[in-house]
């Protein structure tokens, strides 16, 4: 048996394919960063430090679309696409995990 077809992503704009893109990069890094979640320094280090590059190619993917005249960011569509692009378990690695249960 094989498995299920992924979902396709939404149309989008190569600026906004490059948006989510660097947008999950950054998501990854503060992820790998987190203290709650973290394994050791040097890599909180190593990801910190590429946090700084993901961080200026986001905001020149932001620059684009504006400078493109889009000016909208279509939430539903970018979100859809986020989330076939696994963004909702990419993005829980930046939040506090909850507390055990004793």
């Amino acid at each position: 048996m094989r498995p299920p077809e992924p979902q396709p992503l939404p149309a989008l704009t190569r600026a906004e394919g490059e948006f989510i893109d660097r947008y999950l990069d950054v998501v990854d890094q503060i992820g790998r960063i987190n203290p709650a979640r973290g394994n050791d320094t040097y890599g909180a280090l190593r990801a910190a430090q590429a946090l700084a590059s993901h961080a200026v190619a986001l905001r020149d993917a932001l620059t684009l679309m504006h400078e493109r005249g889009e000016a909208h960011i279509h939430t539903t569509t970018l979100a859809r696409a986020l989330r076939v692009l696994d963004g909702e378990r990419r993005a829980g690695r930046v939040t506090v995990p909850p507390a055990p249960t004793s």
